[in-house]
């Protein structure tokens, strides 16, 4: 089987947003405790935090976290993490079933976020609460002092500000299963309000307005429409969340799912430019796909949890080499639409669907680890409009699929393009052909594949590993093997 890329330094679709590499971290389960915080752990340091987390977070080149949710910010007081532990409330998080001591909140996660070496997205609660506790938190995270909540911050040991520059207006306040759900009208008014008041105490920050949590959720599409006509002139986003699932066991539809998202994105991108033709606007919507991953293995093992523990072991899916295909591909497709989307979430971070799991032992690596932690560090920099030439199979989901997924992005400072590439046949290598349009290729920097698992190894035992690719060449072009069902990454100069 044969396939062929063409690059072409002038056909760009956008520099590369580095906060499209974002993640997310959620009270709920053991994200926050005993994920990034367990002062119990002979791991953690002198705050409680584990330090094998911070070097696990470390490697994948996270610049942003979403914070403290997810449904549960929806139920959450900001102030019930703040001050001393000791005074600090235990309360019911009614969007997980859980109790939630507080031990840790916000002071905990700033600090945390600059040992790991990235940047808070936070989300303000737009489901009991409203316009007064969001420009309250505004003011306590940004405001330089002489205030009650900025001189509260520095009673709490944070003289400097936290200078928290992307928040979250709620959390998909269109599902039924939301604290304080609302019609898209209630939520777009009472989100523009709370912009409004934000934007006032500070306004260097960005907002992110809540989208449909799901493109089934009856209401989408006039959910989207509704709320950018409340909204538009005060946000600078629209969030988008999608998880995936291969509860048919059907491989070759499930790894066509990025097909899906690409839909997905730009069914949202067509309605906000229509709302903005029709305001007359200049202004346009970016995107921030704030949640985003793979999600179905622990379903069924979450319904036998008994309620209100404090931390219970929730959405602990563990994830197969056939899901780290199929992250590699919504990868792949983040960076295609890089010009709208800015800002993305993989959901989550720490034992949570996520990528890093921890024991009482240490952390091991799940398999969607590894191409998330190439794409971070290579594809920085600016995505190419690449052509994508292959033979295609149809699913039942799917008409045409192509098994060659593939796209480059260039780092013009270190004249180095990088091509992501993933084979989707479960049988048949496929001979790759990359054309350089006009360009002199001046070496091969390196040729990785992640292939040769079967579908369903997990990486507990910590087998899996990113191997070098010794069957690529490079000339006035590249020549690659690209073994059966295998994610590739393949760096050249020019």
């Amino acid at each position: 089987m044969k396939g062929r890329v063409k690059v072409a330094l002038d056909s760009r679709i956008s520099a590369i947003d580095p906060r499209l590499y974002g993640s997310f971290i959620e009270h709920l389960g053991r994200a926050v405790y005993e994920g990034i915080y367990d002062p119990d752990s002979p791991k953690a340091d002198e705050q409680g935090f584990r330090q094998d987390v911070i070097e696990a977070v470390k490697k994948l080149n996270v610049p942003l976290v979403r914070y403290p949710g997810g449904n549960f910010v929806s139920g959450y007081n900001w102030e019930d993490g703040v001050g001393p532990k000791e005074s600090r409330p235990t309360r019911l998080d009614l969007a997980w079933r859980s109790k939630e001591t507080n031990e840790f909140g916000l002071h905990e996660f700033v600090d945390w976020a600059a040992k790991a070496n990235t940047s808070v997205n936070l989300a303000v609660n737009l489901g009991t609460r409203g316009i007064d506790a969001a420009r309250n938190l505004v003011e306590y995270c940004n405001f330089p002092k002489g205030t009650y909540y900025s001189d509260m911050r520095r009673q709490n040991g944070a003289e400097a500000p936290f200078n928290i520059k992307t928040w979250c207006l709620g959390n998909e306040m269109d599902g039924p299963w939301q604290i304080g759900a609302k019609t898209a009208y209630e939520y777009g008014r009472l989100a523009n309000e709370a912009a409004k008041v934000m934007k006032w105490v500070d306004p260097s920050i960005e907002l992110v307005a809540c989208g449909s949590s799901s493109k089934e959720n009856p209401t989408y599409g006039s959910w989207e429409e509704t709320v950018l006509d409340e909204t538009y002139d005060n946000i600078d986003y629209l969030s988008l969340h999608r998880y995936y699932g291969n509860q048919d066991n059907d491989l070759g539809n499930y790894l066509a799912q990025s097909l899906d998202l690409d839909d997905f994105i730009q069914s949202v991108i067509a309605i906000c430019d229509a709302v903005k033709a029709r305001k007359h606007s200049k202004k346009t919507i970016s995107l921030s796909m704030d949640e985003w991953n793979v999600w179905y293995h622990s379903n069924d093992q979450d319904k036998q949890i008994e309620p209100w523990q404090s931390a219970p072991p929730l959405l602990e899916d563990i994830y197969n080499f056939e899901d780290a295909l199929l992250v590699g591909e919504l990868l792949i497709t983040l960076l295609r639409h890089a010009d709208r989307v800015k800002i993305a979430c993989l959901a989550q971070l720490v034992n949570v669907i996520a990528p890093i799991m921890t024991t009482k032992d240490g952390v091991w690596l799940q398999s969607i680890f590894y191409p998330f932690m190439q794409v971070s560090e290579y594809g920085r920099g600016v995505a190419l409009n690449t052509t994508v030439q292959a033979p295609t199979y149809t699913t039942k989901s799917f008409d045409e699929v192509p098994y060659l997924e593939s796209i480059a992005t260039v780092d013009e400072d270190s004249r180095t393009i990088t091509i992501f590439a993933v084979n989707r046949s479960q049988d048949e290598a496929l001979d790759l052909d990359v054309d350089f349009d006009g360009i002199a290729l001046t070496g091969k920097v390196f040729a990785t594949q992640f292939a040769g698992y079967d579908i369903k190894a997990t990486n507990e035992n910590g087998q899996m590993k990113i191997e070098d690719n010794a069957n690529v060449t490079v000339d006035n072009g590249v020549s690659a093997k690209l073994q059966p069902l295998s994610w590739n990454v393949i760096r050249v100069t020019y």
